[in-house]
């Protein structure tokens, strides 16, 4: 997925706001899914949510207003209720700006752990 910087993407000095990385994975993540054929918002529709139980952030080299971002997305793991997720973000000249992981946990609305459907362990594996 590639992401173009925004003046509202950074702070005053022009580089990307650190929290700002959070939204990208986000929308990295949807975007995984979707290509694998899972509907997050069909998922919800079905009572199933995932929250994100643990994030990590290294942050490499800074990005810049104006700069295209190309977010690298993998699966590190599935288990029962849980998806792990590994990122790398690099700028247009291929530099690693950051490097990220995320677990998501499924969980149904009352936000109690609920098991990841085997079509859908399978779609990640």
């Amino acid at each position: 997925m590639q992401v173009k910087i925004y003046y509202h993407h950074t702070d005053c000095g022009g580089v990307v706001y650190y929290a700002n990385y959070l939204k990208f994975l986000e929308e990295a993540r949807t975007e995984f899914l979707a290509e694998k054929g899972i509907s997050v918002k069909e998922l919800g529709q079905k009572g199933i949510f995932f929250v994100v139980a643990r994030q990590e952030i290294d942050y490499k080299f800074p990005a810049f207003y104006a700069d295209t971002l190309r977010i690298d997305t993998r699966i590190s793991e599935v288990g029962r209720a849980s998806i792990g997720f590994d990122y790398e973000i690099r700028n247009q000249n291929n530099q690693t700006v950051s490097k990220a992981k995320t677990i998501l946990v499924s969980v149904d609305k009352n936000l109690k752990p609920k098991i990841i459907p085997k079509e859908i362990r399978h779609l990640l594996s």
